[in-house]
């Protein structure tokens, strides 16, 4: 399924999306461009997700909030519960 999306700009806008697309330009097409665009943010905050998440991976050992995995799932969620309520303590 597509979407059509439409965009006023700004004259400086709409001038350097001129030069970035032809012959000249890196793409062929104004959309070609902003679908480029529209990728490369999805691509870096998915990349800022995942480094968030190992931060918050690192935060979490460097505070003493770890649990060695049984290898039972129900019994580590459980104990990860009983750990979060008493403060990690």
């Amino acid at each position: 399924m597509y979407e059509r999306i439409n965009a006023r700009l700004s004259q400086p806008l709409a001038e350097f999306v001129e030069r970035m697309v032809g012959k000249a330009g890196l793409y062929e097409t104004p959309s070609e461009y902003v679908r480029d665009l529209i990728r490369r943010d999805m691509e870096r905050r998915d990349g800022q997700l995942l480094q968030d998440a190992i931060l918050a991976g690192y935060q979490d050992v460097a505070a003493g909030r770890m649990l060695i995995s049984g290898g039972d799932f129900a019994a580590d969620m459980a104990m990860l519960e009983l750990k979060e309520k008493n403060g990690w303590q």
